[in-house]
């Protein structure tokens, strides 16, 4: 298992000036719900954003530590057209 903020942790360290959140849909600490915005997606297609975070996951990811992974992803321009 692992916490939102352990994951919230190791995204931000792989995306730096990224702000990221990140929701446990269960409460069981194995299926999330994220959202990254960050600069580093810029000029990146969706399936390589998601590759970016599933790339920064990976070990939790393969050690069965995270069984569900939903990602939102966006450039900060993206979600300010969406004025969120």
């Amino acid at each position: 298992m692992m916490s939102p903020e352990e994951i919230k942790s190791t995204l931000e360290k792989a995306l730096p000036d990224s702000m990221i959140r990140v929701d446990d849909l269960t409460g069981g600490g194995d299926h999330f719900q994220v959202w990254v915005i960050s600069p580093s997606f810029e000029e990146k297609s969706l399936v390589d954003q998601h590759q970016m975070v599933y790339g920064a996951l990976r070990e939790a990811l393969g050690n069965e530590r995270i069984h569900a992974l939903a990602l939102k992803t966006y450039t900060p321009e993206q979600w300010a057209r969406l004025g969120s």
